[in-house]
């Protein structure tokens, strides 16, 4: 908020530091986290790893010995990424999605597939519509950026890589 030099204030009411957002606003990523707190992305990231190992595709590349190790990460990574406890980046430093991900072949098909069951998890969930609209926008474009094979290879490789996001 500006501070203007020289202005009077009219009321000794304190105005609020935020507003509350209407139906037709914009809602910035950080704020997600304020609106659904830790049980909303408890209850998201729960809801996609119920389906993941009963996927063809995505079963394998989730280390079936670390299936809870995943999930935990990545609500933790959710939580941090949209405005709430920094939990992730003090116990696994800078999230290099990238480099965490290098491990595991990912092509179209499995983006689709991580969209699909995190769109699953998305309707489970029930979030408030403007929050569900940022994270959804977020999963897209990142699970585009993860993209690190051209085509898709054998849904037969088993579960490669000791670590995900």
């Amino acid at each position: 908020m500006k501070k203007l030099q020289g202005a009077k204030r009219e009321s000794t009411t304190p105005t609020p530091c935020y507003e509350p957002l209407r139906y037709d606003q914009a809602m910035e990523d950080h704020e997600v986290y304020g609106v659904i707190g830790a049980e909303g992305f408890e209850r998201l990231v729960a809801a996609f790893y119920r389906q993941v190992p009963h996927d063809q595709v995505l079963a394998a590349l989730y280390p079936a010995h670390d299936l809870a190790g995943a999930e935990r990460r990545l609500r933790d990574f959710l939580v941090y990424r949209f405005g709430g406890p920094t939990n992730y980046i003090e116990e696994r430093g800078h999230p290099r999605l990238r480099m965490r991900h290098a491990p595991f072949p990912i092509g179209p098909l499995a983006r689709e597939r991580w969209l699909q069951l995190m769109d699953n998890a998305l309707a489970e969930a029930a979030l408030p519509a403007q929050a569900e609209q940022q994270l959804r926008s977020f999963f897209r474009s990142t699970a585009t950026f993860l993209i690190n094979q051209s085509e898709d290879v054998s849904q037969t490789l088993g579960n490669r890589g000791a670590d995900s996001a």
